[in-house]
């Protein structure tokens, strides 16, 4: 078969014929049409290529069946009006765990009126300096280095086979702690009158705290709290010991920079960051009903995150002071928290890349033809015009 009669039977199947250059007709229409239809390409162009560079996250839900696992609470919460040395942070759980007055992992700033941070550190003292408040630091200094490091102190009837000495103010209530004992007469030990423990309270009224960290529980069904005064159990009761804070009014108002329940993903979003409450009554129990739900994400590389998310539901009402018998009726911030018994999985994927090519052929062929076809209408339009008009001005 000749070659030339080949390719002329091929060319009957081009569905894109050409015009000679003396057929076209190029209008201003035309020519706006085009640099609209261009910019529209592009801006659909560029929405089309940023989905695709997108990580596709697929949601799916599972029965969790994880066991024997912690839980980690992450905080950050501010109270502006609560001393530190007045506040305790208390767990506990369903299978019994107690953990009273929490300082592992959990860090405590002290703040002033202003919000500012107050620094704890003691300032050295220069010789020569005419300071009575230095020269009152230096005799305590100098006091304290006459105790014998050897010495063995009174727990004041409140001794135990675990703390048999109490050299200092804090082991004193510590042992009152655990034999359920109220903190009362710290004006009657000696321990607490040499380190002038009521005076270091009485300054810190007006302050503020700031309190960051972490807790890890088990994972089951609980609760935390802050609260004023020294926890203890007392007959399988949960107490706080608030006679040395007799009188005060206690202001709960906090401010939550962060709470969440388990490590960070991305995407990660926690009903209580960025949380203000104002107490404007005072000797308020602020109540946070969480709905823990556990979650799996796992990005492009296989890495799997597990963590948590959460729901929220708030209560709050003003309590007595005067009746503090148990948890009910204690001014504080309480988290009660359950888990859900499923589980979320987040699993991210890179994009197609057909559909990403079958995307972008959609909107240039699409926004081509439509084009076309409006170019057409001005122009055949425009003509029809024109000779109407060509025709009025002949009659």
């Amino acid at each position: 078969m000749d070659t030339k009669n080949v390719l002329s039977r091929l060319r009957q199947f081009d569905a894109y014929p050409k015009t000679l250059d003396d057929f076209r007709v190029k209008t201003f229409g035309g020519a706006a049409v085009t640099i609209i239809s261009a910019i529209l390409m592009t801006v659909l162009f560029m929405s089309e290529l940023n989905y695709y560079l997108t990580k596709e996250v697929i949601p799916e839900l599972f029965v969790d069946n994880t066991r024997g696992e912690k839980l980690r609470i992450n905080m950050d919460i501010i109270f502006p009006r609560m001393p530190c040395a007045f506040l305790s942070l208390d767990a506990m759980d369903v299978s019994g765990e107690h953990q009273l007055d929490v300082d592992l992992n959990i860090y405590r700033q002290r703040i002033n009126a202003k919000g500012e941070p107050i620094d704890d550190k003691v300032q050295p003292v220069k010789l020569g300096e005419e300071d009575p408040d230095a020269a009152k630091e230096l005799i305590k200094l100098a006091k304290k280095d006459e105790l014998d490091p050897k010495r063995c102190e009174s727990c004041y009837g409140a001794e135990s086979k675990e703390l048999k000495c109490c050299n200092t103010c804090e082991d004193v209530r510590e042992a009152y702690r655990k034999k359920g004992w109220a903190f009362s007469t710290a004006t009657e030990i000696a321990q607490c009158q040499r380190e002038g423990w009521s005076d270091k309270m009485d300054s810190q009224k007006g302050e503020g705290c700031q309190m960051y960290g972490y807790l890890e529980v088990n994972k089951v069904a609980g609760n935390f709290h802050f609260a004023p005064g020294k926890s203890f159990q007392q007959h399988h009761v949960h107490v706080h010991d608030l006679q040395p804070f007799s009188g005060d009014k206690f202001n709960m108002t906090h401010h939550i920079n962060h709470m969440s329940f388990g490590m960070e993903y991305p995407g990660m979003e926690n009903p209580l960051d960025n949380t203000v409450v104002t107490d404007r009554r005072g000797s308020t129990m602020y109540q946070y009903f969480v709905k823990v739900v556990p979650t799996t994400y796992i990005n492009v590389n296989g890495l799997a995150t597990r963590s948590n998310q959460y729901s929220i539901t708030k209560h709050e009402k003003q309590v007595s002071i005067m009746n503090l018998s148990g948890e009910q009726g204690l001014p504080g911030i309480f988290v009660l928290y359950e888990l859900s018994p499923l589980m979320v999985k987040f699993t991210e994927k890179h994009r197609s890349f057909m559909h990403f090519l079958t995307g972008v052929c959609a909107i240039i062929g699409g926004v081509f033809t439509v084009a076309g076809l409006i170019d057409s209408l001005i122009y055949h339009s425009a003509r029809a015009i024109q000779k109407k008009i060509d025709l009025g001005k002949a009659l």
